[in-house]
């Protein structure tokens, strides 16, 4: 083996230690030392790569936001003749079928973007760029086929659509209300009725 390969096996190592705890605990829960000792890596290799717990969260982000933008790039097309409704319903779906495959990334999105650590917001920002770069992407497309309410500016729904996304994987485990929400067709029911709340609201106008 050589050098570069023992050096990419070390960093796939590290990586897999750091996702699982990231993944399972907060970020707050998570030092060195825990990853170095549940997981049998030398301090010494861990700091050789990494010089502190910030720098393999922030690896774990990007690999989570790089990871979802590749699975939803890879099914989005087969979605876009679909009518605005049906295909947002869809791209939310896109993402939390991804989620149920893998919850460890699941863990590390919803700290990233929920809990974020205050001195890591702006590169969390930044990391997600390609996301929200998709999102918008697709959305633009769907809500220019859409019937906006008058006064309306499309721009203005982008961005309420790309607001929800922060918010979605909390406001589907408070709605489903105990749900299984790893069955596919309750969450794919979720999804939808939840978005039909978001889109069309709930008060009747007269």
């Amino acid at each position: 083996m050589t050098q570069k390969e023992r050096q990419e096996r070390s960093r796939r190592e590290i990586l897999r230690a750091a996702m699982e705890e990231f993944g399972t605990q907060d970020y707050d829960a998570v030092t060195m030392d825990s990853i170095c000792g549940n997981h049998g890596i030398s301090k010494g290799m861990m700091y050789h790569y990494y010089p502190n717990k910030d720098a393999l969260f922030l690896l774990c982000v990007q690999v989570t936001f790089q990871d979802l933008r590749d699975h939803i790039r890879s099914n989005v097309e087969r979605l876009e003749e679909r009518g605005g409704f049906e295909a947002i319903k869809a791209y939310f779906f896109l993402r939390e079928q991804y989620f149920q495959g893998h919850p460890m990334e699941k863990h590390v999105f919803e700290n990233a973007l929920l809990r974020p650590p205050r001195h890591l917001r702006e590169q969390i920002w930044t990391l997600r760029a390609p996301v929200r770069e998709l999102n918008h992407q697709f959305i633009w497309q769907v809500v220019g086929r859409m019937p906006l309410r008058e006064g309306l500016r499309p721009e203005a729904v982008m961005r309420y659509l790309d607001s929800v996304e922060y918010s979605l994987p909390h406001a589907l485990r408070q709605y489903s209300a105990g749900g299984d929400l790893t069955d596919m067709h309750t969450l794919m029911e979720a999804v939808g009725e939840l978005l039909d709340l978001v889109l069309y609201g709930v008060i009747r106008q007269e």
